[in-house]
């Protein structure tokens, strides 16, 4: 069974997927259809900051919408594609080749 790829909107490159939606309803699907594993850890890791931030209660309705939005802003929001050339924290960026990228001497 090969591993099911996404075009990642957050990370702007072939990623596997998800496993299968993450919730259910349209922005769930979206996401499913759209966002990476990886893109996805990013935003559990992002969640939990911004519900320690907050002092969020997950388990009043004005929290979870307010959770929500942030999703959405973060995966589809106008500045959610990290910037090009981002690495992921814990990967080795690739050298330059030899004599490449430096400043030219005169």
């Amino acid at each position: 069974m090969s591993t099911r790829t996404v075009r990642c909107v957050k990370l702007q490159r072939e990623l596997p997927g998800l496993p299968k939606p993450p919730f259910p309803g349209e922005l769930g699907q979206k996401i499913f259809e759209s966002v990476s594993q990886q893109a996805w850890r990013m935003w559990q890791s992002q969640s939990t900051l911004i519900i320690n931030h907050y002092g969020l209660n997950m388990a009043d309705k004005r929290a979870q919408q307010f959770l929500r939005e942030q999703m959405e802003e973060f995966f589809f929001g106008q500045d959610a594609a990290m910037p090009e050339g981002w690495i992921p924290e814990g990967q080795t960026p690739t050298a330059p080749a030899k004599g490449a990228g430096g400043p030219r001497k005169k």
